[in-house]
Order: C-alpha cells, then sequence, then structure tokens
C-alpha cells in the first residue's frame, strides 16, 4: 500500500524492488491488490506514476491497481480515459474531476462514472452548458442515469452546473440513499429548483449544505425558510455566501436558523445585511448550543453610498458587536470580513472572540 506520491524517492531502486517482489504474482490464484491515491496532474506526472501504470498494463491479468481517492486535474480526455481504464473503478470511494468541462465531456464520462458504483463523494469543477439546447439535454440524461447507479454517494459537490437551472428534480431523483452534504455552487436556480431541494427526502439526514453563489433574493422567503425546516434537525455546516441576501430575507430566516440545533459553522459572507439585522443575527443563532465557527459579512453601514470601505466606520462597528457578544456570555469565534471569501487569512479578517 502507498499513502500517494508526496515524496521523492529513488525511484530507479524502488522500482526494480517492486518489480522483484511481485515478478512471482503472475502464477497466483487471485489478483494482487495495489493500493494507492492518485492526484493526477497531466504535465507534472511523477516517475514512479509513470511506472506504476506500465507496470499495471503489463500485468493486467495479476493486478489490480486500487485507487480509494481520486483527483485529475487534466484537460486531456485520453489522459482521463487512460487513467480509468487503468484503476479498478469499483475500489473508488472519492473522485474529483477538477478542470473546466463542457457538459458533453461530462456525458462521455459518465459511463465510467457508472462504474464506480462505491463512489461516496463526487466532486465536480465548472460544467459548461445549459442543457437548453437538444444536444445538452440529451448529455445530461447520459449523466443523471449514471448517477442512479452510485448507491452509495452521500457527498455531491457541483460548481457552476449551469445545466441544473430548472432541471435541479432530474438529478435530485437519481440519488439512491440520504446524502450527508450537497453543494450546488455559483449558478442560478429556479423556485422549482429549491422547492424540489426542500421536497426531497434524500436530504432528511443532511449535515452540510452549501449554497453559495446561488441567488436567493428573488425567491419566496417562505421558500429558503422551508428548506432550512427540512435540515433543521440535522445541518451542522450551512453556507450562504455571495447569495445576495438582504435584510428583508435574512429577518425572515431567523426563526429557522434559531432551530438548527446542530449548526457548527455558519458561512454568510458577501451579502449586504445591516448592523441591526447582524445584531438580530447573533441574538437569534445564541441559544445554538454547537455553534462555534461563523463568518459574517461587514455591515451595510460600513460602506459609502458608492460602495467604499470606511475602516474607523468598519472598527466602530466592530467594538459595538463586541459589546453584544460579551453581554451574550457564551464563546464564540466570529469573522467579520468586508471580503466575500469565508477562509481568508488574518489579513482581511477580523475576529470577534469573547471570553477565550
Amino acid at each position: 500500500m502507498w499513502s500517494g506520491d508526496k515524496y521523492h524517492v529513488a525511484s530507479s531502486s524502488l522500482m526494480a524492488s517492486m518489480a522483484k517482489d511481485m515478478s512471482g504474482t503472475k502464477h497466483s490464484l487471485a489478483p494482487l491488490d495495489v493500493y494507492i491515491d492518485l492526484c493526477l496532474k497531466e504535465k507534472t506526472w511523477s516517475k514512479l506514476i509513470t511506472y506504476l501504470f506500465r507496470w499495471v498494463e503489463q500485468r493486467k491479468g495479476s493486478i489490480h491497481l486500487c485507487c480509494k481517492k481520486m483527483k485529475i486535474i487534466s484537460r486531456s480526455k485520453e489522459t482521463i480515459k487512460k487513467v480509468l481504464r487503468i484503476v479498478k473503478l469499483d475500489c473508488i470511494q472519492e473522485v474529483e474531476l477538477n478542470f473546466t468541462q463542457k457538459l458533453s465531456t461530462l456525458a462521455k464520462f459518465a459511463s465510467l462514472l457508472g462504474k464506480m458504483r462505491n463512489v461516496q463523494r463526487l466532486l465536480l469543477s465548472p460544467i459548461h452548458g445549459s442543457a437548453v439546447e437538444e444536444q445538452d439535454h440529451q448529455a445530461l440524461l447520459q449523466f443523471t442515469s449514471q448517477i442512479l447507479r452510485l448507491q452509495h454517494l452521500r457527498y455531491l459537490r457541483m460548481e457552476g452546473p449551469a445545466f441544473l437551472e430548472g432541471r435541479l428534480n432530474q438529478m435530485l431523483r437519481c440519488l439512491k440513499i440520504p446524502l450527508y452534504n450537497i453543494s450546488i455552487t455559483n449558478c442560478q436556480l429556479t423556485e422549482s429548483d429549491l422547492t424540489h431541494l426542500s421536497q426531497c427526502p434524500e436530504i432528511c439526514q443532511l449535515k452540510g449544505l452549501n449554497l453559495s453563489g446561488v441567488t436567493l433574493t428573488n425567491f419566496c422567503p417562505k421558500l429558503v425558510q422551508g428548506l432550512l425546516e427540512k435540515v433543521a434537525d440535522t445541518v451542522e455546516e450551512l453556507k450562504l455566501n455571495l447569495c445576495g441576501i438582504t435584510d428583508s430575507l435574512l429577518t425572515a430566516l431567523l426563526p429557522a436558523l434559531s432551530c438548527c440545533s446542530q449548526l457548527r459553522v455558519l458561512s454568510m459572507c458577501g451579502n449586504l445585511i445591516s448592523m441591526a439585522v447582524l445584531e438580530s443575527l447573533l441574538r437569534h443563532t445564541h441559544g445554538l448550543p454547537a455553534l462555534r465557527l461563523e463568518f459574517y459579512p461587514a455591515p451595510r453601514e460600513s460602506y459609502s453610498s458608492l460602495g467604499i470601505l470606511h475602516q474607523e466606520r468598519l472598527a466602530q462597528l466592530k467594538a459595538e458587536l463586541w459589546e453584544i457578544l460579551t453581554d451574550l456570555g457564551r464563546p464564540r469565534k466570529i469573522r467579520i470580513s468586508p471580503r466575500p471569501c469565508p477562509h481568508c487569512g488574518e489579513d482581511m479578517c477580523d475576529h470577534l472572540n469573547p471570553n477565550t
């Protein structure tokens, strides 16, 4: 077993030793399983990986290359096909395709995805295509038909899936078991999409929900509220960054948020929220026993009418928030950021952490 290609080794001696030790396996009654986690970058394949692939191809009958975690960073369809032809697909538990791709490309990959029947985590980078045209619609059908085969899928992350607009139900109805985490980011969804998501029985055990970059401001507040109520008993991480959330929408969501008893992480950066509503949010979430990490935007009053951040005004508002948190008493780690990224560094986030 090999934990991954992280360290430089004397590849020639290692490969010679490997070849010698494994030379007797071709007469074994059962194939030898070789495990390795793969992160493949087309232009930076190490000598070890190149040798390993060649070595396995030469011993197809006696060696199974097993990979529980696979990440592919490549624009080459041939590279993807080559890798997936070598690896034993039903061993993969986590797969990430981290490159910009078209929906048609994803459809061609779908048949191989369907063979990864033990995949638990599926992560897809930005996918272009709207499924409006007949060609894209057929590609979407090809892709979703293979999701039906993934009977252990628990974690689904899709970044920029434009083709899901108005068609999210087509994806959701392919899920076979409840999800633990769903992340659909940087795309447009319709009210019907949100309705289907809130009514989907496969989110009844959801622990992570990320809709960052999905504009929620045009939706009926009760629709968003209904979604939060559906996951309130189980959700531990909730990310609603850059969702266009305004005071009126957030105010409507406060009762549902205050019922999320298992919530540990709440992130709402990049939304335009006033100081008064932010204060109300802090008070509503004060009773959540598990909440330990919170990311909020700088209050609206920190900016001029032209959108320019006033540092002195922000410092004053932070002092007021500090007093509120001190009065509430329970230790909380809160980050107030004028920038949208919820995972930014010390230089752009300010920490309010009383009594710790």
